[in-house]
């Protein structure tokens, strides 16, 4: 099914799961689960909301969740509980004999689809002319299957908020500069950490097509495409001076989307995974700021009484297009499946998937 038909099915959801209690809902899920077995796996990420993740069989990032698929030769069929790059990257490594599915089409990334990949030809011959053959692509894991291939295409490779300064490291042992995309922030306190001064950064902007915040191009090191995630952007130094007045010795840990001003004032700084663990790992009675998505800071106040835990912003929503993976649609995608109808499969072509893999596989060699 191409992207045109699969668009027209967004709403085919039948009504009546929309209507269901939440009760009946878990236990069809609950049942479904039960009959397939080990021919169906269920990943969920840390961001989901917490009605889906309860029936998840690993929960994690996007990465190690698609891996986790690739290594369970046994499931036939992976019902993806994330958002649609996520699926690809699932469907880029796991067999032909399997299947990708995700439970509404509608759960994107914002942050994925501030580059298409008309964009970024564009950029990439606009910067190439201006700068030659010194560049390496790095592309975060939060993007497009297409523009994944086309970092593989160009020698480049994926990073995640985990590796990211270990790959910026690679790349700059391979060549003079980075084109880092699609996020500016990650890509700006990742080079940071390595010494990189702001001034040596530049931001491309798509749709101005120019290159932004740099008196002197020549000394331009690494070039950010002007990208953010649309949860982590909203997170402000305002704030963390506000809760370090409310709750004086309160630690604040951020998520390197984050914008330099805020992780700068943050205590600490990492990935979701840096963030789970270092909350777990702290004191009993420390308090902490969590500047990342409402659902994994919820979850992890709840799993941690002995802690107080808040949101550095209380008034944040969760990630909206995460969310759309719901109980109804995960219990409609579920039933479909066992009805022999696979509803919103995830395929990327051939050819696509093969370049976007040598962009994976450079950055698992490595880190």
């Amino acid at each position: 099914m191409n992207v045109l038909e699969q668009l027209k099915r967004l709403d085919e959801m039948p009504k009546r799961y929309k209507t269901m209690e939440r009760s009946e809902l878990e236990a069809r899920a609950r049942a479904v689960k039960e009959r397939f077995g080990r021919r169906l796996f269920i990943p969920g990420h840390h961001y989901q909301k917490d009605e889906v993740i309860q029936f998840a069989d690993a929960t994690g990032d996007s990465l190690q969740l698609a891996q986790l698929a690739a290594k369970n030769s046994e499931a036939e069929y992976i019902v993806f509980c994330g958002v649609h790059f996520m699926a690809e990257t699932a469907d880029i490594l796991t067999s032909d004999s399997q299947t990708v599915i995700l439970p509404d089409l509608r759960a994107g990334c914002s942050m994925a689809d501030m580059a298409d990949i008309f964009q970024v030809e564009r950029a990439w011959g606009a910067l190439t002319e201006r700068f030659g053959e010194t560049i390496v692509p790095l592309v975060y894991v939060n993007s497009t299957a297409a523009i994944k291939a086309f970092v593989g295409r160009h020698g480049g490779a994926t990073v995640t908020s985990s590796n990211a300064k270990k790959m910026m490291a690679w790349a700059f042992s391979r060549n003079e500069r980075i084109f880092f995309l699609p996020d500016q922030h990650l890509g700006r306190n990742t080079a940071y950490a390595l010494g990189i001064r702001l001034d040596e950064m530049a931001v491309w902007d798509p749709h101005e097509e120019t290159l932004q915040g740099a008196d002197d191009l020549d000394k331009v090191k690494v070039i950010l495409w002007k990208g953010h995630c649309s949860v982590h952007e909203n997170f402000t130094v305002r704030q963390i001076e506000h809760i370090r007045r409310m709750k004086p010795g309160i630690h604040v840990i951020v998520h390197p989307e984050c914008s330099w001003e805020v992780v700068q004032q943050a205590d600490y700084a990492g990935s979701t995974k840096y963030i789970i663990e270092t909350i777990r790992n702290a004191p009993p009675g420390t308090q902490w700021a969590i500047g990342t998505e409402m659902n994994l800071v919820n979850r992890l106040k709840h799993e941690h009484p002995d802690k107080e835990i808040v949101s550095l912003n209380p008034y944040m929503c969760p990630c909206l297009t995460m969310n759309r993976i719901d109980l109804p649609h995960f219990v409609w995608a579920l039933e479909s499946l066992e009805q022999g109808a696979i509803v919103n499969r995830i395929t990327v072509p051939k050819d696509i998937a093969a370049e976007a893999k040598e962009a994976l596989d450079r950055m698992l060699s490595l880190a």
